[in-house]
Parts: C-alpha cells; sequence; structure tokens
C-alpha cells in the first residue's frame, strides 16, 4: 500500500480569516459532489470550470489510491463509500480540533501584531467551550485593540487555571439552581469564594439534545435516551456540560450509568459531528451546534454563561477594555448570529457571586452561648 501522509501550512494574507476553517481542496470539493449531486453543479458552486474539477477529482484519486465518485449514464454523480467515510472522518477531525485551531490562529495573530506594533493588550482566558467567545475575541481586537488568548477547556479545569494563575479570566456555565443539592454546586463550589472572585455577566444559551435529523428516535429528554438504549456521545469529565447531564439525570432519578455511552468528546461542535455522522444517536449540547451539523435539537434548559475574574484583577486595564467590548450594543448583534443564544440580564455588570448565583451563600460560622 502507498504512503500517504499530511503537511500542514498556514500564510498571512491582508484579511484575516474568522473562525476554525482549515482550508483543503480535496474536501471543498467533496462537499460541493455531496449537496450538488453532479460535477457540472459542484463546478458552478465552487466558481470552478467542469474541466478543472474533472481534473481535480482524477489527481486526488491518483493521490489516494481509491475512486471518490460514481455515476452511470444519465446519473447523478454519487460520492463512493471510501470518499463518503473520508468526508465524514475529516469532519469529526476537524470537529475536534475547532477550538485548538482557534487558539493556533489568535495566538499567531497575536505574534504578527507585536513584530508590527508591540503595543497590543493581552488578556489569557481559559473557558468552557463555547461558540459565541470567538465572537467576542474577535470583537475586542475591532473594536478595544485587545487581543484575547483563549483557550477552551472544561469548567472546572478552567476554574482551576484562574486558581494556579494560569490566567486572568476564566468561563463557566451554570443553569438556574433553587438550591445547592445539585453537582454543579458540588463541584463548582470549592472552587468560588464570595469577596475573592467576582463574576461578569456574559451571554445566556440554550442546551439540550442534539439528536439526528428529523429526531427519528423521538428522544425529548435524557429519561428517553435511558429507556430507549440510545446510543450517546458524552462530554469529558469536569466540563459544564458533563456536569449539567448529571444534574439532568438526577432530576430524573437516574445515574450516569443509565445512559449507553459510546464515546466521549471534548467540544460541542464534535458532539454535533458524531450525531450526525450515525457514530452516536444523541448528545447533550448546545443548539447552534446543533445548525452547525444540520441535526436535530430538542431544547431542555437555559443557562447563564459568566466570566470570573479574582477581585483584584478587576482594574486590570485588559479586563476593564473586556467589560467595555460586553456593554458594547455590538455583543448582543453578534449572539444573535448563533442559534440559541441570548443577551444576559447583566451583561458587563461585576456580579458578586451570592448575587448572581442564589445556590452559593456564605454561611457565618455559629458562635455557641456561654454555657
Amino acid at each position: 500500500m502507498k504512503a500517504r501522509g499530511v503537511h500542514l501550512q498556514y500564510r498571512f494574507v491582508a484579511a484575516g480569516q474568522r473562525g476554525a476553517d482549515v482550508d483543503n481542496p480535496l474536501f471543498d470539493l467533496l462537499s460541493a459532489l455531496a449537496a450538488h449531486g453532479s460535477i457540472q453543479h459542484a463546478a458552478e458552486a465552487t466558481q470552478r470550470s467542469y474541466r478543472h474539477v474533472w481534473g481535480e477529482l482524477r489527481h486526488w484519486e491518483q493521490v489516494l489510491g481509491e475512486s471518490l465518485v460514481t455515476w452511470g449514464r444519465g446519473q447523478p454523480a454519487r460520492l463512493t463509500p471510501f470518499a463518503e467515510r473520508l468526508l465524514w472522518a475529516e469532519a469529526q477531525a476537524r470537529a475536534r480540533l475547532a477550538p485548538h485551531i482557534e487558539a493556533l490562529r489568535a495566538e499567531l495573530e497575536r505574534v504578527l501584531a507585536d513584530a508590527l506594533d508591540g503595543t497590543q493588550p493581552v488578556l489569557r482566558i481559559q473557558a468552557s467551550h463555547d461558540m459565541a467567545l470567538p465572537l467576542l475575541r474577535d470583537l475586542a481586537a475591532a473594536t478595544e485593540r485587545l487581543h484575547v488568548e483563549l483557550r477552551f477547556a472544561g469548567s472546572i479545569d478552567a476554574l482551576r487555571a484562574l486558581a494556579e494563575g494560569r490566567c486572568i479570566v476564566a468561563g463557566f456555565h451554570v443553569p438556574k439552581l433553587a438550591d445547592d443539592r445539585h453537582p454543579f454546586v458540588r463541584a463548582l463550589k470549592p472552587l468560588l469564594r464570595p469577596g475573592r472572585h467576582k463574576l461578569i455577566g456574559c451571554m445566556r444559551r440554550t442546551q439540550g439534545l442534539i439528536v439526528a435529523e428529523g429526531n427519528p428516535l423521538g428522544l425529548g429528554s435524557l429519561s428517553d435516551v435511558a429507556v430507549s438504549r440510545a446510543r450517546v456521545v458524552a462530554r469529558q469529565p469536569g466540563s459544564g456540560t458533563r456536569l449539567l447531564t448529571e444534574h439532568l439525570l438526577s432530576r430524573s432519578g437516574l445515574g450516569a450509568e443509565a445512559l449507553h455511552v459510546v464515546g466521549i468528546e471534548d467540544s460541542h461542535l464534535a458532539v454535533a459531528a458524531a450525531v450526525a455522522s450515525g457514530a452516536a444517536d444523541a448528545g447533550v449540547g448546545i443548539a447552534a451546534a446543533a445548525e452547525r451539523f444540520g441535526t436535530g435539537f430538542v431544547p431542555l434548559v437555559e443557562e447563564d454563561y459568566y466570566l470570573v475574574c479574582l477581585a483584584d484583577a478587576l482594574e486590570q486595564p485588559a479586563v476593564r477594555a473586556l467589560r467595555q467590548v460586553l456593554l458594547d450594543p455590538a455583543w448582543p448583534r453578534q449572539l444573535v448570529q448563533l442559534a440559541g443564544y441570548a443577551q444576559a440580564d447583566h451583561v458587563g455588570e461585576v456580579l458578586a457571586l451570592t448575587r448572581a448565583l442564589p445556590w452559593w451563600h456564605f454561611r457565618a460560622p455559629r458562635r455557641h452561648a456561654p454555657g
């Protein structure tokens, strides 16, 4: 079998890229063929000539040593099983790598900006995976000349990074909870201290079940998922969505063992990609990820996404600039571009833990009456 390799490269261009897209002419071509069903229509969609697309197909078949397209006289062109597997595998790999690609692109942009200027302030943020935060980072660069060094981690890992000084701001999400009898509280409370930590309102978003298009299994809750023994792709331990899943299961009287987990992913996009590819029947994630991959979505809960920093960091110029970006009317306009997102009640405001999180109540030790 002929050896096949992967060569990665990047380039500086006049207009900056947005998002985590990675250019690859083969997968652009296969996607166009899958969507349009003929070489002629794929050529029109990619603004190429029929001859160019035909030549590219032959080129990639020689490189890979496999056929990519089958068609008969008078029949639409179809991807071969190999090409379909290749296209879906690449989509899943791209979804898994999207947060890391975004971080790498942003870091390379900062390197270039430093070389050209050197005065751009930098704010390190570690946050639970989210599809709106890259928009916030881009808005910060455009309106405040603030470079946000954004890295995604689970909510617990992000808060630990803040405690260990590996970031200035952390991001986590939590649903509205009336009391402290929840997995969220047990996991988050030891990492958040009144007076020491301050929250900044950021956004509100909807989480739910990411299911196959049309929801063929008729799933409406995690109880349905458990009863039907649907194949579930779960989030990694320590992530806010994993905590949310445990919370919803507990509310239904179920434990984590009730789900038939067939895989674990570390982002909402990767969960949606797994469901879209047929590798799983369902997973918990945000509406925007389901929309990105064209899957079904069953809303379950609204949650608030907070940014948090140490109280003595609030007056740092970079943190003040971040708050200014959140207060800018452009931020809610960015949010409405994504399915399931809305402006938070106190966006950009500094909030005390006990005000924003009703389950966080500071108990003073009881004083015993002299005996």
